[in-house]
């Protein structure tokens, strides 16, 4: 199982990166994008696209530009949207014959989100939030979950107990209203990045296994 490297562009900023892990008998493919302050080779996002991988899912990971421009600050919304869409387009070329779903760590969920609200691409089928940021850090507020309810497809957000980004005191009411459209899945003792505390008994692999075999649940029911 080998990683391919490719490219595609954003067309307000030029070329950006990506990675396709295409396992054999792969059936289904997870456009995903990094959060706001990590790229595509992030070791989280390597390991999930790995996890997956075992799971016979496909991931095609790719650079926001200002990743791939070394920058830290990330760019203009409509940048950020345009890069998901141009994202999604690129897997679907390179991977036409398998569904489509996308989303990502933090942002790069939370982008993906916004592009499915209006006028969403037609390859797109689900969506999967690894973290979704609904406010600041501690600051509670659910303005970020304004939208939700215009999109039309499936979503499945994994969220961390401890995840300061996403109080679930908040979260599991929005996610409850969106009705049958959304699933949420509890991660015990995650934070943002889903990692636990040494005293929890848990190994990031056994948590890393446990967000995979929930995305590979879901993706049998909706894809």
């Amino acid at each position: 199982m080998r990683t391919k490297e490719s490219q595609f562009t954003v067309e307000s900023r030029g070329p950006v990166s990506a990675l396709l892990l295409r396992p054999e008998g792969a059936r289904l493919l997870y456009v995903l994008g990094h959060g706001a302050g990590a790229g595509m080779k992030h070791p989280f996002m390597e390991r999930v696209a790995t996890e997956l991988a075992e799971r016979r899912i496909a991931t095609f990971r790719y650079q926001f530009p200002y990743m791939e421009a070394g920058r830290r600050s990330p760019d203009p919304p409509k940048v950020l949207e345009e890069t998901v869409r141009a994202a999604i387009a690129a897997a679907h070329r390179a991977v036409p014959d398998l569904p489509l779903i996308a989303g990502g760590k933090s942002m790069g969920g939370r982008i993906s989100s916004h592009v499915a609200t209006e006028n969403p691409p037609s390859e797109l089928q689900g969506l999967v939030f690894l973290g979704y940021p609904l406010h600041a850090p501690k600051k509670p507020a659910a303005r970020r979950a304004t939208h939700l309810g215009q999109i039309d497809v499936p979503m499945l957000f994994l969220q961390g107990t401890r995840d300061d980004l996403a109080d679930l005191a908040l979260l599991a009411p929005i996610v409850q209203r969106l009705g049958s459209n959304a699933t949420l899945h509890v991660v015990e003792g995650g934070d943002h990045s889903f990692k636990v505390l040494k005293r929890s008994g848990r190994t990031e692999d056994e948590v890393l296994a446990e967000i995979a075999d929930a995305i590979d649940s879901w993706a049998e029911r909706v894809a």
